[in-house]
């Protein structure tokens, strides 16, 4: 079965190219290329592909068409993967386009697709509910997160190892089996993790899975 593909990019060249580099798979089938948002969004309301591949950067502003585009298909073609290139490895870009989850979601730098086969196996990842990275945007990723203070600095070593088997849906119990310690002991761990995360006013509940999201979060 092939995968129906829209291409959008403003440069001639670069979309001529890539137009090529689709239809040298026979598992792709393009079905249409646009030089901006507007014939972006009427390709993908009349043909409705399984995957975008887009410029993040098009007329009519030249900012975030791409990331906006692909937002606005979360609600309205969730089912339709999309892929931005972008000549830069933009960790801010990447975030605004995970922001809602990564399946179906790809980020490439265009250097990397020139001989097409890491394109076209990203096509052919996103349509299968997966999502691709370029690993210089995952670094950029990373490094942004460790330059940026985290809530979980205040806790002490022992606490982000209780505060990571709670992130596993363990009770107190099991935390304390796993980690060979007492309950009593798991006990005095989180009411400390709750305090410095500021989560004491809390319900029990409410604070663990309070808790949960900051470590998945900051991790």
């Amino acid at each position: 079965m092939t995968i129906s593909v829209v291409l959008a990019e403003d440069n001639a060249l670069l979309r001529h190219g890539l137009v090529r580099l689709v239809g040298a798979d026979d598992d792709l089938e393009l079905v249409g290329s646009a030089a901006d948002l507007p014939g972006l969004r009427a390709l993908v309301d009349e043909h409705k592909p399984q995957v975008v591949v887009t410029d993040i950067r098009m007329p009519p502003t030249n900012t975030d068409e791409g990331i906006s585009f692909a937002a606005d298909l979360r609600t309205s073609n969730p089912d339709t993967g999309v892929i931005l290139l972008s000549q830069y490895a933009e960790a801010a870009y990447a975030l605004k386009l995970l922001a809602e989850g990564t399946a179906r979601r790809g980020y490439l730098l265009k250097e990397r697709v020139a001989d097409g086969a890491e394109l076209n196996e990203a096509i052919h990842r996103v349509a299968d509910g997966g999502s691709v990275i370029d690993p210089t945007v995952i670094e950029g990723l990373v490094a942004a997160q460790r330059a940026k203070p985290s809530e979980l600095d205040k806790l002490t070593p022992r606490e982000l190892e209780v505060l990571g088997e709670m992130a596993q849906g363990k009770s107190n119990a099991s935390i304390a089996a796993a980690l060979v310690l007492s309950e009593r002991a798991i006990e005095k761990h989180t009411n400390s993790i709750f305090s410095k995360l500021g989560l004491s006013e809390e319900r029990d509940l409410n604070r663990r899975v309070s808790a949960v999201l900051v470590y998945l979060q900051n991790s």
